[in-house]
């Protein structure tokens, strides 16, 4: 079972910013999990969030607010660590050392999404990634799009643990995923996790601290654990070995 830090290291750093990413090589993860979004410049930024109340106290719409001005944004201090910044989805892949696996989630709600799995796409092929990256996403508009745009990516369907089970599980994700299913970690049951895999899907379960929880998953078959600990939930399963 690989681990795959959730925005980074995002229990020891601020999430989704390049000083996460940088801590989850510290503690010896296997791969990151990150947010990407178009703001309203038209740049792929990473971060979560649509509009930057919890992150930076800041009113700001992602989607509308240029690049040069969320560069301003300070999304460290209101999570309890040190100023930090937005990155750019490129300076991510760029900084990440060529062992990670990179689990790129497409952040869009809409029916369109701006060029988001294009863009996403594009940086992707230009550095030659391709082996190394899985694209998720709960809106599975978004994963049939980057199938028309560039279907020799990983695709794998997030499923919203508020949204309707069968229809996520039965018939979205067999039609737009290509590599894995992504369920809440609560979702996964050894019956669950037998058939996705006999259907030839890996499961990436989120997202989990608790070394017992990441013991029982790894049991079932679980491919992907992800974790805001990678380095607490390694030494676990290493001595639990």
């Amino acid at each position: 079972m690989l681990l795959l830090a959730h925005r980074g290291a995002s229990a020891d750093a601020p999430e989704n910013t390049l000083e996460a990413f940088t801590e989850a090589v510290r503690q010896g993860a296997d791969g990151v999990e990150l947010d990407a979004m178009v703001c309203g410049s038209g740049e792929v930024v990473v971060c979560h969030d649509e509009v930057l109340e919890r992150l930076a106290g800041l009113p700001w719409e992602v989607r509308a607010t240029p690049w040069w001005k969320l560069q301003r944004a300070d999304v460290g201090s209101s999570l309890g660590f040190a100023p930090a910044r937005i990155p750019l989805l490129e300076e991510v892949l760029d900084a990440l050392p060529p062992q990670l696996l990179v689990n790129i989630e497409l952040k869009c709600e809409r029916v369109g999404d701006g060029g988001l799995a294009a863009k996403v796409a594009r940086l992707v092929r230009e550095r030659g990634m391709t082996e190394r990256v899985v694209v998720s996403s709960f809106n599975p508009l978004c994963l049939l799009r980057l199938n028309a745009v560039a279907p020799e990516l990983r695709r794998g369907f997030l499923i919203d643990p508020e949204r309707s089970w069968g229809v996520q599980a039965y018939a979205l994700s067999p039609l737009v995923s290509s590599h894995s299913v992504h369920p809440f970690h609560e979702q996964c049951t050894p019956e669950r996790v037998a058939a996705w895999r006999t259907a030839g899907l890996r499961v990436a379960a989120w997202t989990v601290d608790d070394a017992g929880r990441a013991r029982a998953l790894e049991r079932m078959g679980v491919s992907y654990l992800i974790t805001n600990r990678p380095g607490a939930v390694r030494e676990a399963l290493r001595t639990a070995a």
